[in-house]
C-alpha cells in the first residue's frame, strides 16, 4: 500500500516536472523527514514525508493581497542551509530548546518569500510579505492533503458566544471520527491530530501568531484540512452579564496591515511515537524571541484559588465569602504550604471598571500588605473587556491606567478572561496588554485564547485556559452510564495535543474524587471524576508555570498529606523525559528540577500497569516518595498509598493506575 502512494506521488512529481515545474527537497537534519516544494508558475505547494510515510500530499500555499495573489511565478531559491542552534527557555519544561532544522527560502515577486522549515519532527512553512504598500489580506490558503481517510482527533468549535461564528473559549472535547466523516459545516480548532499509519501521528498547527487571526480548520475535498481565519471586525456588541465582546459585523478580509511583514507559521508535527508528542518543542521553536530584557522578576509559582470552591471554608468564626477575612484566610493557607500566591477571582472589581465600584468588602490595600507580611503575592481577575476599557482597536490607555494602579499597590498580576475570539484585533490586544504588564512587572494568565507564541515573546504570560479543565466538574450532566462527558480520557489526550501549543490553565487539584458510577456535577462543592493519585500527577503531567490549587483551603488542610506533597512539586523545569504514552490511554512523563526528578503517570477509565524504565536517573542512589492508587481506588477514588522507597537508574518500577488512575513519584538523590 505504502509503495503504490509513494509510486503515486512519483510519478505526480514526473508530470509536474514534464509540466515545467520546478521542485526543491528539503531534508531535516536525521535524513529521515522531507519537504517536497512545488513552482508551476501557478501555484505553489508542499508535500512532507517521513521515511517511508507520506504525510502530506502536494497541498497549496497561498495568500490575496489587496485583491491580488501574492505568492506568483515559478520563484526562486533565495536560500537554503541546514541550521544548528538553541534557544532559552527559563520558564518552560527544560531550560534549553534545541533547534536545528534544513532551511529552504523561495523568492517570488514584489519580494514575497516564503520560508519552510524541515525537522526531525515535523515541518513548517510560513509567507513573507515584501510589499511596502500592502494594506490588506483578503484570504490566506493554507491546505494539509492526507493520502488516506485516516482517523482524526477533533476539538471542534462549539458553544458560540452571541451564535456569532468565530466566538468561542477555545474549550472543546475531541471528536474521534475518520477525515470523510469530519462535520463539513463545522470548524476545528488547532492542534488537531490525524492518525497515520504505523503508529504516526501527524499534527496540525500554528505558531507565532501576532497580529493575524488564528489558524482554524475545516474539512476539505478528499482527505484534505482546509484553513479559514476570522474576518476583521467592524462593529462588536457586549453579551449578558458584560463579560463578552463579541463580533456583530465582520468585513470580508482577514487583516489590515502596514507592509513588510512574516505571516505565522503553519507546521505540522510528525512523530514515530505517540510518546514524541509529549516533549515537542515545535511551538517554541516557531515563536518570536523573548522582548524582555530583564525577566529576574518573573516569579512562576503555585496559586490558592477561591472561584471552584466557591470560597467554602469551615471551623473559622467569620462569614466565608469574597471578604476581607476570607482572603487573610487563603493567604495563611498559602504560606503555610508554600504557596506563592492567590488569586482573587471574580467579583472584586465593578462591572465596567477595574478602579470604580469596587466590592467594599474586600480591603485590597490591606490583602496587599498581609500578603507581603507573609510572602504571598494577589493576582486579580478581570475581563479582557474591562482591561482594555472596550477599544478593541486600542485599549493601551485603560490597561495602561489598570496596571500601574495595581502594580502601585504591590499586586502581582492578572488572570485576564473572556477573549473568546482569536481574530486579529484580539491577537494585537493580547500582545500590547503583555508588554504593558511587562513594563509594569505583572504576571498575566490568559483564559479565553490558547497559545499563539506570545509566551515566548514575554515570558510574563505563564498560562493560558484554552482546556476543558476542572471547571467543567461544576456543571457535568451524567446520564444512566455516568458522566456525559469522558474526563480521564480527555485529560490523557491534551498532554499529546492541546499541550503542544503551549502551558494549560487546567486548574487540577480536587481532593473530593469519584468514580464513575459515583460520579455527579454539583456546582457548589464539586468533585473530579478519576481517583485522588489521577489529580496529583496533573502537577506533573500538565505544563502550567502558574499553577492552581482549585480546592478549599480547608479540604487540602483536612488532606495535609496530599496537600504537602503536591506543595513540592515545581512549576517550571529543567529537563522533560517523555517515558511511555498512548493518545487518548495513557501518558508518563519524567521531568527534573536541579538534582530531584519528578515522575508523572495517568490513564483514562481502563485500569492498566506500565513499567517505568528509570535509566534518566543517571548514577547513584536515589529515594522515591511515591503516591499511588490504593487497593480499592477501583471503588472509593479518593483511596491512595503513600510508600517510599529506594531506586536507582537500572531499576524498572512496576507501577498499577486504577480505573481513572494516576501515579506521583518525586526522586530525590540520597546525600
Amino acid at each position: 500500500m505504502k509503495k503504490r502512494k509513494m509510486l503515486g506521488l512519483l510519478l505526480c512529481m514526473i508530470c509536474m516536472a514534464a509540466s515545467g515545474a520546478k521542485v526543491q527537497k528539503l531534508t531535516s537534519p536525521n535524513g529521515k523527514l522531507e519537504v517536497t516544494v512545488t513552482t508551476d508558475g501557478q501555484r505553489l505547494t508542499w508535500a512532507v514525508s517521513k521515511g517511508d510515510t507520506q504525510v502530506l500530499t502536494p497541498s497549496a500555499i497561498q495568500a490575496v493581497v489587496d485583491g491580488q495573489p501574492l505568492i506568483s511565478g515559478q520563484g526562486s531559491v533565495a536560500r537554503k542551509q541546514q541550521v544548528t542552534s538553541s534557544i532559552a527557555t527559563p520558564v518552560y519544561r527544560k531550560q534549553q530548546v534545541a533547534d536545528n532544522y534544513g532551511m529552504l527560502v523561495m523568492k517570488f515577486a514584489h519580494g514575497t518569500t516564503v520560508e519552510f522549515r524541515a525537522y526531525d519532527d515535523g515541518a513548517a512553512y510560513r509567507i513573507g510579505i515584501g510589499n511596502a504598500k500592502a494594506s490588506r489580506i483578503d484570504s490566506e490558503t493554507a491546505e494539509f492533503r492526507f493520502a488516506g481517510d485516516y482517523k482524526v482527533f477533533v476539538p471542534y468549535v462549539n458553544d458560540l458566544r452571541g451564535g456569532e461564528r468565530y466566538s468561542y473559549s477555545f474549550e472543546s472535547y475531541y471528536d474521534e471520527q475518520q477525515l470523510s466523516q469530519m462535520f463539513p459545516d463545522s470548524l476545528a480548532i488547532t492542534p488537531l491530530c490525524v492518525c497515520l499509519p504505523d503508529g504516526k501521528k501527524a499534527v496540525v498547527m500554528d505558531a507565532g501568531v501576532e497580529d493575524y487571526p488564528g489558524l482554524m480548520l475545516k474539512k476539505g475535498d478528499g482527505h484534505a484540512l482546509t484553513a479559514e481565519f476570522a474576518p476583521y471586525v467592524l462593529e462588536q456588541s457586549v453579551l449578558g452579564r458584560g463579560l463578552n465582546m463579541v463580533s456583530t459585523k465582520r468585513a470580508s478580509y482577514i487583516a489590515r496591515i502596514s507592509g513588510k511583514r512574516m505571516l505565522p507559521w503553519r507546521a505540522v508535527v510528525v512523530t514515530d511515537s505517540d510518546a514524541e508528542l509529549l516533549n515537542c518543542d515545535m511551538a517554541v521553536r516557531l515563536a518570536p524571541a523573548c522582548r524582555v530584557d530583564d525577566i529576574s522578576w518573573i516569579r512562576p509559582g503555585k496559586v490558592a484559588w477561591d472561584w471552584w470552591n466557591n470560597t467554602n471554608i469551615w471551623n473559622v468564626d467569620f462569614q466565608s465569602g469574597m471578604n476581607t477575612a476570607t482572603y487573610k484566610y487563603y493567604i495563611d493557607f498559602a504560606q503555610k504550604n508554600h504557596l506563592e500566591y492567590i488569586i482573587i477571582d471574580e467579583g472584586w472589581s465593578g462591572r465596567e471598571s477595574l478602579t470604580e465600584d469596587l466590592n467594599p468588602a474586600i480591603d485590597l490595600k490591606e490583602l496587599v500588605a498581609y500578603g507581603k507580611s507573609r510572602g504571598v503575592g494577589i493576582i486579580l481577575w478581570s475581563s479582557w473587556r474591562n482591561m482594555i476599557g472596550n477599544d478593541v482597536l486600542d485599549g493601551t490607555a485603560a490597561m495602561e491606567h489598570y496596571m500601574q494602579h495595581y502594580a502601585d499597590m504591590g499586586i502581582k498580576g492578572f488572570k485576564v478572561d473572556f477573549f473568546d475570539r482569536d481574530d486579529q484585533q484580539v491577537i494585537r490586544s493580547a500582545y500590547r496588554m503583555a508588554e504593558c504588564a511587562a513594563r509594569h512587572h505583572l504576571l498575566l494568565d490568559y483564559h479565553g485564547l490558547k497559545p499563539m507564541g506570545i509566551q515566548s515573546a514575554y515570558p510574563n504570560v505563564l498560562n493560558f485556559e484554552g482546556v476543558k479543565g476542572l471547571e467543567n466538574a461544576k456543571w457535568e450532566p451524567r446520564n444512566e452510564r455516568g458522566p456525559v462527558s469522558d474526563q480521564p480520557r480527555y485529560d490523557v489526550t491534551i498532554p499529546y495535543l492541546r499541550m503542544l501549543c503551549g502551558q494549560l490553565d487546567y486548574t487540577p487539584g480536587a481532593m473530593d474524587n469519584a468514580t464513575r458510577e459515583n460520579f455527579f456535577g454539583n456546582y457548589g462543592h464539586p468533585m473530579s471524576q478519576g481517583t485522588r493519585c489521577h489529580q496529583v500527577a496533573m502537577y506533573i503531567v500538565f505544563d502550567a508555570p502558574l499553577q492552581m490549587l482549585a480546592d478549599s483551603p480547608t479540604k487540602y488542610m483536612r488532606e495535609q498529606e496530599t496537600t504537602n506533597f503536591i506543595s513540592l512539586i515545581p512549576t517550571t523545569f529543567d529537563e522533560t523525559v517523555a517515558l511511555c504514552g498512548e493518545l487518548g490511554e495513557y501518558a508518563a512523563i519524567a521531568r527534573r528540577k536541579g538534582s530531584t526528578w519528578y515522575i508523572g503517570a495517568m490513564t483514562n477509565w481502563t485500569a492498566r500497569d506500565l513499567l517505568i524504565d528509570c535509566s534518566f536517573l543517571g548514577g547513584g542512589s536515589y529515594q522515591a516518595d511515591i503516591f499511588a492508587d490504593g487497593t480499592n481506588a477501583e471503588k472509593e477514588a479518593m483511596d491512595y498509598r503513600h510508600s517510599r522507597q529506594p531506586v536507582k537508574a537500572s531499576d524498572k518500577l512496576n507501577i498499577h493506575l486504577a480505573p481513572g488512575g494516576g501515579w506521583a513519584a518525586i526522586i530525590t538523590p540520597n546525600s
